[in-house]
């Protein structure tokens, strides 16, 4: 879709123009209070399930095991000071805007699978859902985000792939910017 791919474009600049300074603050908060790199290079499963690697500003220690936080025992004791707070308020996804400006990503999409996460990739190019470029929010995420069972995700991201329009993006991308406020649906 090209008029979607046009919108990603001209929306990620401007959000990247605004956003500057504050993602720079945040860099730098990140980097001052605890080790290692600002950003996190998360390999993910894109569009095709081809893999790409995803920014995201650092919120665990670099000891952490690379798989879904919301399968890991406690969590909370890898997580940085920091990181707490950039989870809550979303702002740890801010990087991603690299990967829509690459094309890697888009804004609306279903959220990109962790490079291991074999029975989600599974079940959605049994869907067909691996056809779609990933996205930052989706579907899945304003109707349940982490706390969904795999299934059930993966049946949201087959009624956006079969239900996708400029409208309907905008929709998610609104009650996305809603639960952001009012931090619904926000795990670790």
């Amino acid at each position: 879709m090209l008029t979607k791919r046009l919108f990603d474009l001209l929306f990620s600049v401007l959000l990247v123009f605004i956003l500057l300074t504050p993602m720079l603050a945040l860099a730098l908060l990140v980097k001052g209070t605890s080790i290692g790199p600002v950003l996190y290079w998360s390999a993910r499963v894109g569009r095709n399930n081809k893999i790409f690697k995803m920014p995201k500003f650092r919120t665990m220690r670099t000891d952490t095991p690379e798989m879904a936080t919301h399968l890991m025992n406690n969590p909370e004791r890898y997580l940085t000071y920091v990181g707490k707070l950039l989870r809550k308020s979303s702002l740890d996804e801010l990087p991603q805007l690299w990967s829509v400006l690459k094309g890697d990503m888009s804004f609306v999409g279903p959220r990109p699978a962790l490079f291991n996460q074999d029975d989600l990739i599974n079940l959605r190019t049994e869907k067909g859902v691996h056809r779609l470029v990933p996205g930052i929010t989706g579907w899945a995420q304003i109707n349940g985000r982490d706390e969904l069972p795999i299934p059930v995700k993966v049946n949201f991201d087959e009624y956006y792939l079969k239900n996708q329009s400029f409208l309907f993006d905008m929709k998610i991308l609104w009650l996305t910017f809603l639960k952001v406020i009012k931090r619904e649906g926000v795990s670790h």
